[in-house]
């Protein structure tokens, strides 16, 4: 039985038909035909590999080979020009497409097994990023609660401090009756009084009572004389709120208190309108009352009922 030929190898077919061979296909295709070349060129360079179409020998030296290899303008060829040929067998172009698909499938390895080797640094790196992100939803709940819980503990603080503004029978009521708000006022017989530190003349020590929701004190009983008399001790003087601002000798309370039938305590020879512009009374040494002029500058006595 007669051995069946063998087909050309790609091998072993000369280079002038494996270019004849990536001239007859599509662009694309002759592009990636011609990394090829770097597998078959390094294997024919042994000039006994060399034949021709019919397999017979096909010699020639070495530097007169053809060679195409890859470059970043495509393809390039020597100058050499390769002897005439015959038409290129399909076994030849069926070894062609075999050694291009071995070369595609080695790329498409390589792509795949550099996808791959992202995926595992990714898939190592998850866990790190799964920690700091439950790390910083822990954290952000945690001051959500805190927020919370200073928010409450604010909340209550503010309803005791009203319990204790509305319950005068605690203890700080009992030690400061005006109010713990209100501790350098002084209480007596059911009013507070303050005594100021600053010196003002007589209509801003008015508006600086009413700042403070109060009015410059009005003196309606010795009782009341002989306390603000024993806290200034005779040391400063301090405006009252009474004057006669309106019609001279005509003295008045600033909230309406009967003057003409009320207490009063004047030093001897006072009101004397020195200069006929004394229109103002302040409490002068040991509480005794003068008359001076309003744009006097002086301490001054605010007063205010007990906080009901």
């Amino acid at each position: 039985m007669a051995a069946v030929a063998a087909e050309p190898s790609l091998d072993a077919l000369p280079d002038s038909l494996l270019l004849e061979i990536l001239s007859q296909l599509p662009l694309r295709e002759r592009l990636r035909g011609a990394r090829v070349c770097r597998h078959w060129c390094l294997l024919v360079q042994d000039k006994v590999l060399w034949r021709h179409v019919d397999l017979t020998p096909y010699e020639v030296e070495l530097k007169f080979f053809c060679r195409w290899y890859s470059s970043p303008r495509g393809p390039t060829r020597s100058v050499h020009t390769p002897r005439p040929y015959r038409a290129a067998p399909p076994s030849a172009f069926q070894a062609l497409f075999t050694r291009m698909d071995e070369e595609r499938f080695q790329d498409e390895l390589r792509l795949f097994k550099d996808r791959n080797f992202l995926l595992q640094k990714l898939r190592s790196f998850f866990p790190v990023y799964l920690l700091l992100a439950l790390s910083l939803l822990l954290t952000l709940i945690l001051f959500g609660v805190s927020l919370s819980k200073v928010s409450s503990v604010s909340s209550e603080l503010h309803k005791k401090q009203a319990e204790l503004k509305k319950n005068h029978s605690s203890p700080d009521y009992q030690l400061f009756p005006c109010g713990p708000e209100s501790r350098e006022w002084r209480y007596f017989n059911g009013k507070c009084y303050y005594f100021s530190l600053q010196e003002m003349n007589w209509h801003k020590a008015k508006e600086q009572c009413k700042e403070l929701h109060s009015q410059l004190v009005v003196i309606n009983n010795l009782a009341e004389q002989n306390f603000l008399a024993y806290r200034m001790q005779g040391r400063e003087r301090y405006w009252l709120g009474l004057t006669d601002v309106n019609m001279e000798g005509k003295w008045e309370w600033i909230d309406g208190t009967d003057y003409m039938n009320g207490f009063t305590f004047w030093k001897k020879g006072e009101p004397n309108d020195s200069g006929h512009r004394e229109d103002c009374a302040h409490l002068w040494n040991f509480g005794e009352w003068n008359d001076v002029y309003c744009s006097y500058e002086c301490h001054y006595i605010c007063e205010k009922p007990v906080p009901a």
